[in-house]
């Protein structure tokens, strides 16, 4: 979104946390949407539904808002299509996590991004961060450990918890990737031009798939997927008025409270009680993401048109 858009929103932090409380509640009941279709239905066939049916929430939101015409204009739409296919990536990584993993042990491994965010700046840009960043990874990789411990010298493997978190660790590094093409998008195109191409690129990337095969879907199982596309639109559209009416600062470290609706999905609809290893090894992720945000600088310096791009959201 611009800034002269964002100009058009009087400031109300008060309005802006419920605005990002609604959307961090839905963004949960999306994934616990596509938790249970995932039961059913193949990766491939998840990323389609949820791109194609939250493109009816996007457009319209950017018809209201009078965006739609500069959405579908771009100067480098080979930009465009590298952030989808990476985008489609995370989302396949993420609904792969969430076939084997609860919704919130799957949500705690997503706060991976930002710590392999420095791992990969400190391998391939020589960066150096401060002792609070380095502590911060420290702390998340502690936090895995502790998510995997029963599985990993318990008695019996849980089936699938190895599945699971590799690829909750491997969505979280593909997002990291993904993030830096969209703050080089934002440098030219409006977030309303890259949240719109990456619905559309995710959407033709799921569409593929069928080629392998898709599953016959039953009537509970496609309203699970047409429910996960329009509440992924809507939650995208609730952060976006959120980020435009406060301070990035004041909701940079708010987006970790998503953990707790996470984990109230899991037990008041899905039934899943997690073991204490898990609920300690998520809470100490969700610390070492918050540490290394504050080592970065974040909560004071984040730039304020990459933030308002909320379609890294899956």
């Amino acid at each position: 979104m611009t800034t002269s858009h964002l100009s058009t929103r009087s400031v109300n932090p008060t309005a802006a946390l419920w605005l990002a409380t609604a959307a961090l509640v839905i963004m949960a009941a999306m994934n616990a949407a596509i938790h249970e279709a995932a039961k059913v239905a193949p990766v491939g066939q998840l990323v389609f539904w949820r791109s194609i049916v939250a493109l009816g929430p996007i457009l319209l939101y950017l018809w209201a808002r009078g965006e739609l015409r500069t959405a579908v204009r771009s100067r480098y739409p080979h930009k465009h299509l590298i952030r989808g296919v990476l985008g489609a990536a995370v989302m396949m990584f993420n609904f792969i996590a969430l076939a084997y993993l609860s919704v919130g042990l799957a949500t705690a491994i997503s706060y991976l991004t930002p710590i392999l965010s420095i791992c990969a700046a400190m391998a391939f840009l020589r960066e150096r961060p401060g002792a609070v960043v380095i502590g911060g990874v420290a702390l998340g990789l502690l936090g895995i450990v502790l998510m995997l411990y029963p599985a990993l010298l318990g008695t019996e493997m849980r089936q699938g918890t190895l599945i699971g978190v590799a690829a909750g660790i491997a969505m979280a590094a593909t997002n990291a990737l993904s993030r830096v093409q969209v703050k080089d998008l934002t440098r030219t195109d409006p977030p309303a031009s890259i949240a719109l191409s990456f619905a559309v690129v995710s959407s033709i990337v799921g569409l593929v798939t069928a080629l392998f095969g898709w599953a016959d879907l039953d009537s509970q199982t496609f309203a699970l997927l047409v429910a996960a596309g329009l509440l992924g639109g809507m939650g995208h559209v609730l952060m976006t008025e959120a980020v435009a009416r406060a301070p990035v600062s004041l909701l940079a470290g708010y987006e970790y409270t998503g953990i707790i609706w996470a984990f109230l999905f899991d037990f008041a609809l899905l039934g899943i009680v997690l073991d204490a290893w898990a609920i300690s090894g998520a809470v100490v992720v969700v610390l070492a993401a918050i540490t290394v945000a504050y080592g970065q600088g974040r909560f004071a310096a984040r730039p304020a048109r990459t933030a308002s791009d909320p379609s890294t959201k899956h």
